[in-house]
């Protein structure tokens, strides 16, 4: 999608950006004469040395530099473009506020792996796995996971990133990540039901008891919140590409759902349901 988008070029907007498609000119290469008679010659001109320099620059720009030249509402076409380097990152925390809790576990997948941080255990390893990624993707990261990570490991993420949250809303999924989830066709199985509060629990629990199984059930909700990033992602894209000449052409298969490491212990739920 990047490669047929014309609104990165300053002055050019969607409105414009769909009389160009609708005039044949779908793709950065399409764009040559006979120009389109609604195009000024100063125009052409502009557009012209924009694209020179967008050709020059496409296999060197990151992820972020991309970003940075679209409007807010149209960064999701930069997804598939940088789908070989993407993070999609899920944080849990000793509570639900901000300024007075800190991370407890930190889920990260790849789209082929998924990666685990614990407190006390491996936490700091995220900061440098983290760097080897150009694109974040989260669900309400913007507002919560990336402030955290940042305060939790004194350094800025510089990624490009997707808040699937705005995106989502605009297509009109709301009640945040699990009834998105459900609105959407995801099942969470056993996990159905916890949530952030209880995310809460078994982490206290865990530092109460020091059990594997607790921990492990946290983390099966951890990375449960992660991977669904992805199918979420796929989904709202492919949703964004109704409004383009692009839908099929374009659109996105279904992620394959990875092997879990984790297995929620069913019984640590129901006795800590009460909590």
């Amino acid at each position: 999608m990047l490669f047929n988008t014309f609104v990165h070029i300053p002055g050019i907007g969607e409105t414009t950006e769909r009389k160009l498609w609708q005039a044949g000119i779908t793709s950065w290469d399409d764009f040559q004469e006979p120009y389109p008679e609604f195009l000024s010659g100063q125009k052409i001109r502009f557009i012209n040395d924009h694209l020179a320099r967008s050709r020059a620059q496409a296999g060197q720009l990151t992820a972020r530099e991309f970003l940075r030249q679209l409007p807010a509402a149209q960064r999701w076409r930069i997804f598939p473009h940088y789908r070989d380097s993407v993070a999609y990152l899920d944080i849990e925390t000793t509570g639900l506020g901000f300024t007075e809790h800190a991370i407890t576990t930190i889920s990260l997948y790849d789209g082929e792996k998924v990666f685990t941080y614990v407190q006390g255990e491996n936490l700091a390893d995220f900061a440098e796995d983290i760097g080897q990624y150009q694109l974040l993707v989260t669900y309400n990261g913007k507002a919560f996971d990336v402030p955290m990570i940042e305060k939790h490991f004194g350094f800025r993420l510089g990624q490009a990133h997707i808040d699937l949250r705005p995106l989502l809303q605009k297509l009109g999924f709301v009640g945040g990540l699990k009834g998105c989830e459900r609105q959407m066709g995801l099942d969470r199985g056993e996990l159905a039901g916890v949530d952030g509060y209880f995310a809460v629990v078994l982490w206290r629990e865990f530092c109460r008891t020091k059990e594997r199984r607790v921990l492990e059930t946290l983390l099966a909700y951890n990375v449960e919140d992660t991977v669904n990033l992805e199918s979420l992602l796929v989904q709202a894209y492919n949703l964004k590409l109704q409004g383009t000449p692009f839908a099929e052409s374009h659109r996105l298969p279904m992620p394959t759902v990875p092997e879990k490491p984790f297995v929620p212990d069913m019984e640590v739920i129901t006795r800590l349901r009460g909590y």
